[in-house]
């Protein structure tokens, strides 16, 4: 297969809690006989055995390069049906050796085969360990309707006769009535469909209604199903315990993990009811539906943040982005369709013509790098501040006698490139070993009595690692690639080689990974007071404030150049080239 046309997943570029399951998702969606490859600046052995431990021998593991800079592996899907050919061994009896499934297909394969037998047949199952915990599973879900035999017990092998009995018909108990409660009797029902109809008629009472289900053995291994599936949302009350019959109430209780009631006319939606694939499209098809002004609040079990890039990216700066709650079981967003128009501008487009008027925003502590796409008008409005005060700064700014700021904006990205690497690269390079240093001997000295620098220096540690690795991947992958797409866009060409698809790939994660740093920056700020010098405060710990206010400074600046000046230049560059 061409490398050309093979997905390629470099996971230099995933964050580090990300990467495995990014790989994983990228293998599980793989069809049969399909591929793709993986790229990463070591050698991913351990994620082989992974592999190979969650999923089975399904798959070929190919290195294409190995090193020293770059390892290439192409990951292949093998196919099933020659697993499953594998499994059946030949000869009257129906047999399957379940060593040679997949370990996710195993019990499903396994019950394939056994709902497919008629009364009086049997399955032959051969496999490496005690499967006991099937027999567990077969009993909960299919009653006493099989026998189940060993055969061979081990040490290496056990094989068991698993052989279907004729259905029992038993006669409903005595002495219940129908019409005044909800009563399910189970054994009236097929053993594969009972605990299905039981959570179905769980699934459809409301608070504070009853189910009363009656048995003829105790079902108490439902109730920790139930706790698993449902939590803390019911009680369980027994009315009568065998010998013959079981009889228990079920009561349904208001779920204090449930989603947020709707309000009265909000446009919401819940995302944890759809499927997978299906949720940023729903999400893009109602947002697409707004009308300016209107709005969309999103409902998500888990902060839905990637969402806002990709609608930014996607979409552009049309929306506002406004979290109603936050955590730690729901995660409510209003999405607000923007009134354009088409005269205003961003901060960041404001800064990025005159870096001058960067000084009014650091003033007002607008972080104009971060939140460069907002509006001057929206930007105000979140502060609170008066916006033709806000005007009349920057007015007066055109009007004094100050030199022209640096215009960043007019530089070719190649030469702007390379001066973010010479000047703010070398400086972290340069800064983060002594501020790391100095942090920790501050806390060393000082944390008994001030106990926030314990997690002061936990942050910079935090903020070292994460921007070290970041520079590695605009100095190696990012920028390169930018580079590429300048010279094809110079050239009036398409790239060669498009390893992202898109230059909006890249740019996300680095932007991504600009905040999660500045989301730092700023929770070292809340934790000193703005950088408040307590009254023992010793030389050591005035120099370690102004050094974080300087290198969050440096920062400011950094990474204004890329994502209000350097990253606009080379989306409009890579649209041009794939018109």
């Amino acid at each position: 297969m061409s490398l050309k046309t093979e997905q390629i997943l470099d996971v230099t570029l995933l964050e580090p809690r990300m990467k495995h399951p990014t790989i994983f998702s990228h293998f599980d969606n793989l069809q049969e006989g399909e591929s793709f490859i993986l790229a990463n600046d070591h050698d991913p052995q351990p994620l082989f055995y992974q592999l190979l431990e969650l999923r089975g021998d399904i798959f070929t593991w190919d290195y294409l390069e190995q090193g020293p800079q770059w390892w290439r592996i192409r990951i292949a899907k093998k196919h099933h049906e020659a697993q499953v050919a594998a499994a059946s061994v030949n000869g009257d009896e129906n047999v399957l050796n379940v060593t040679l499934l997949e370990p996710r297909l195993k019990h499903a394969t396994i019950f394939a085969r056994y709902n497919a037998l008629k009364p009086g047949e049997s399955l032959f199952i051969h496999n490496d360990h005690d499967p006991k915990p099937l027999y567990y599973q077969l009993m909960n879900e299919h009653g006493t309707t099989f026998t189940w035999e060993y055969q061979e017990q081990g040490p290496e092998w056990w094989k068991i006769k698993i052989t279907k009995k004729g259905v029992v018909e038993q006669e409903p108990p005595t002495g219940i009535s129908t019409s005044e409660d909800n009563i399910l009797n189970v054994t009236l029902l097929e053993p594969r469909v009972k605990h299905a109809t039981i959570f179905a008629r769980f699934d459809a009472l409301r608070p504070g209604e009853s189910l009363y289900i009656h048995n003829d053995h105790d079902p108490r291994p439902l109730y920790f199903q139930l706790v698993n599936m449902h939590g803390n949302t019911f009680e369980w009350e027994y009315q009568e315990q065998g010998p013959i019959w079981w009889k228990i109430k079920i009561t349904r209780q208001e779920d204090p993990n449930a989603a947020p009631a709707n309000k009265d006319g909000e446009n919401i939606l819940n995302v944890t009811l759809l499927e997978p694939r299906m949720k940023h499209p729903t999400i893009f098809k109602r947002f697409d539906e707004l009308k300016e002004g209107e709005s969309l609040t999103i409902l998500n079990d888990h902060d839905p943040k990637p969402l806002y890039y990709q609608l930014l990216a996607e979409r552009g700066n049309i929306f506002f982005w406004e979290y109603l709650q936050s955590g730690p079981q729901w995660w409510r967003i209003k999405i607000k369709k923007r009134i354009v128009n088409e005269g205003e501008e961003t901060i960041g487009q404001i800064v990025a013509q005159d870096y001058r008027k960067a000084q009014v925003f650091k003033k007002y502590q607008f972080n104009y790098a971060i939140d460069g796409r907002k509006t001057l008008k929206d930007a105000c409005y979140e502060k609170e501040l008066d916006e033709k005060m806000v005007e009349q700064e920057l007015r007066d700014i055109d009007r004094g006698n100050l030199e022209r700021g640096v215009p960043f904006n007019e530089w070719q990205p190649h030469f702007l490139m390379d001066y973010i690497i010479n000047t703010h690269h070398t400086y972290i390079n340069k800064n983060l070993p002594e501020l790391k240093a100095i942090t920790a001997k501050v806390q060393g000295v000082h944390a008994g009595d001030h106990p926030e620098l314990n997690k002061v220096n936990q942050l910079i540690n935090y903020i070292s690692s994460e921007l070290l690795a970041h520079l590695q991947k605009e100095e190696r992958i990012v920028f390169p690639y930018f580079k590429n797409i300048a010279e094809a866009y110079e050239n009036r060409q398409p790239l060669a080689e498009n390893p992202f698809g898109t230059a909006n790939v890249p740019i996300n994660l680095m932007e991504m990974e600009h905040e999660s740093v500045f989301a730092n920056l700023a929770e070292i700020r809340n934790l000193t007071n703005n950088y408040k010098l307590p009254e023992d405060a010793c030389d050591s710990y005035n120099i370690l404030f102004k050094m974080i206010q300087e290198f969050e400074n440096d920062l400011l600046l950094h990474v204004h150049l890329e994502n209000n000046i350097l990253f606009p230049m080379m989306i409009e560059k890579d649209k041009a080239i794939n018109v």
